[in-house]
């Protein structure tokens, strides 16, 4: 029996972990929540006719063969290689309807259609194959009223609610040189195929385009919380929801490292955490955040050496405190080095004051000669972080919050000596160590930032807000028009 539940709770989380709930009961599942608030969406709408010029010029058109009697006899055509030329769009407009989609319409689409025209005309009087280029020449509208859904854990785009109205079809026939019957027989044939054959294309090269789109945005996304061993699963929990003034999104949050990935069903996301001023909002859960710290532990990223020069300017911070004068020898001796590192996983947790951090470190000073150090300890440290971003620089305030100092050895092996550098640690950690290691952190976390890209992104007055819990980054942006070009390279390759 204990078996059968146990079975029964592993099959329920697995179904959990491979499909989308309602929002609600997603909620606790969620560790990372984006909403697309209107001001932005008509950022992002200033370029959709170039994502739709993208549609109509990569679709393919296919041939088309067909018959039709007139009087005696029957004409047999063909239409082949149609191809567009002279696009033009003008101008598009949108509509966020409350949990229904997106209302897109698309007006003054001009454009040519070239083609060739294959023909033959038999009865029992005449017999006759030709073959003769034409154009059509177009002026269409298009609405197109995409439905966002999660497919296969991410955010997917229906878009077969797609029509086109033509407003202008002119038939051209090679230099109008072929009899006027000719053309008059083919225009109603011409423009009721390309009708056709245009709206059937063109409505499934945006529904084409705009699964790329939305496969893009989250590869991107995904590429910029991953590095090296650590990344970020950011599958859906739910399906997005589209209110009159946002669009919503909600992902897992899942930290992966080394094939192991992190648990979350604690969230405490709630809709009413986020507003509407502007114009993009990340909610971050704790549950994503400690994750990172733990990864970053394991993957010996919290290691760092401080020697020459470095090192000697270091301790020339005043203290009230005076330095003993065996840590002044050493320091003073051939070829010293200062060695830290993170000795277990550091702890994470945000609160209205800031995200604090505990971690425990050890730290042990060498001489060049030495393999075992003159000096070790271990300072275990709270500190209370706020963070901001200016100029496309991270900006981090550490405050300490709690300093203890254990496991003091040094060469001379003295009780007594360690314990009169216990005081001196004790300070020199808080108004030496702390401010170095986040010297440290902004230039590293900005280059890493910057490795994945965020240095393009035109970000207006970020704001990084702490609650109990998790984290709110709201800010303003300008169109992301690298995006856009990676977009359509990849579009039309």
């Amino acid at each position: 029996m204990e078996r059968s539940k146990s079975l029964l709770l592993f099959l329920a989380l697995v179904k959990i972990s491979s499909c989308c709930l309602d929002p609600p009961s997603a909620y606790r599942f969620t560790g990372a929540v984006c909403r697309l608030t209107y001001p932005a969406a008509v950022v992002l709408n200033e370029k959709t006719t170039e994502v739709i010029q993208a549609a109509f010029q990569h679709a393919k058109y296919p041939s088309v063969e067909g018959e039709r009697s007139i009087g005696f006899g029957t004409v047999q055509y063909g239409f082949h290689n149609l191809e567009i030329h002279n696009l033009s769009i003008g101008k598009s407009e949108f509509e966020l309807k409350e949990n229904e989609g997106i209302g897109i319409s698309i007006s003054n689409v001009s454009a040519v259609f070239k083609g060739t025209i294959n023909y033959g005309y038999g009865s029992w009087l005449l017999s006759l194959k030709q073959s003769v280029d034409f154009e059509v020449e177009s002026q269409i509208d298009l609405v197109i009223n995409p439905k966002l859904y999660c497919g296969k854990g991410k955010v997917a785009a229906d878009t077969s609610d797609c029509y086109l109205t033509f407003h202008k079809l002119k038939l051209l026939l090679q230099g109008d040189r072929e009899p006027g019957w000719l053309k008059r027989m083919f225009t109603d044939i011409v423009t009721f195929t390309v009708k056709l054959v245009v709206k059937s294309q063109i409505c499934k090269e945006i529904n084409n385009v705009a699964s790329i789109l939305a496969d893009f945005v989250q590869e991107q996304a995904e590429l910029f919380l991953s590095d090296g061993n650590i990344g970020v699963d950011i599958s859906l929990t739910s399906s997005p929801i589209i209110k009159s003034n946002y669009i919503e999104s909600y992902h897992k949050g899942l930290v992966t490292f080394n094939n192991v990935t992190s648990d979350l069903s604690t969230s405490v996301f709630n809709p009413s955490q986020l507003n509407e001023n502007r114009m993009l909002c990340f909610w971050i859960s704790d549950g994503l955040l400690d994750p990172v710290m733990g990864a970053a532990h394991h993957d010996g990223r919290f290691i760092r050496n401080v020697s020459g020069t470095e090192l000697t300017d270091l301790f020339q911070t005043e203290l009230s405190s005076a330095r003993p004068e065996l840590l002044s020898k050493w320091l003073s001796s051939e070829g010293p080095m200062l060695k830290a590192r993170s000795v277990t996983v550091p702890h994470l947790w945000t609160t209205t004051e800031g995200t604090s951090v505990r971690a425990v470190a050890g730290v042990e000073l060498l001489l060049d000669s030495q393999d075992v150090p003159v000096l070790y300890f271990e300072t275990d440290v709270t500190v209370v972080v706020k963070a901001s971003y200016a100029e496309k620089n991270l900006i981090l305030k550490a405050t300490a919050e709690r300093i203890s100092i254990a496991n003091v050895s040094t060469s001379e092996g003295t009780s007594e000596m360690a314990d009169s550098l216990k005081v001196y640690l004790q300070e020199a950690v808080e108004k030496i160590g702390i401010p170095k290691v986040i010297s440290y952190l902004e230039p590293d976390l900005t280059a890493l930032m910057d490795e994945q890209g965020l240095y393009l992104f035109d970000i207006i007055n970020p704001e990084v807000l702490s609650q109990d819990g998790y984290v709110i980054v709201q800010l303003d942006f300008g169109f992301p028009q690298h995006l856009l070009v990676e977009f359509l390279k990849r579009t039309l390759d």
